[in-house]
């Protein structure tokens, strides 16, 4: 089963491509390094949404 998770691309880390598991406290990344990475990503913009915040948006998460 250990096995199984591995090789399932859901389970691997999106910065590196390591293998990681639901286990780990950084999932779904490997590690805190890859988590801080991915993290400035995100503050230096290089990720972005694809479209507007609209209110039924908003309205899901209460």
């Amino acid at each position: 089963m250990v096995a199984q998770a591995q090789n399932n691309p859901k389970n691997q880390c999106p910065i590196c491509k390591e293998s990681t598991t639901p286990d780990v406290a950084t999932f779904p990344f490997c590690s805190d390094r890859c988590r801080k990475i991915d993290l400035g990503k995100w503050l230096d913009g290089k990720y972005i949404i694809s479209r507007a915040v609209e209110q039924s948006d908003l309205e899901e998460g209460q």
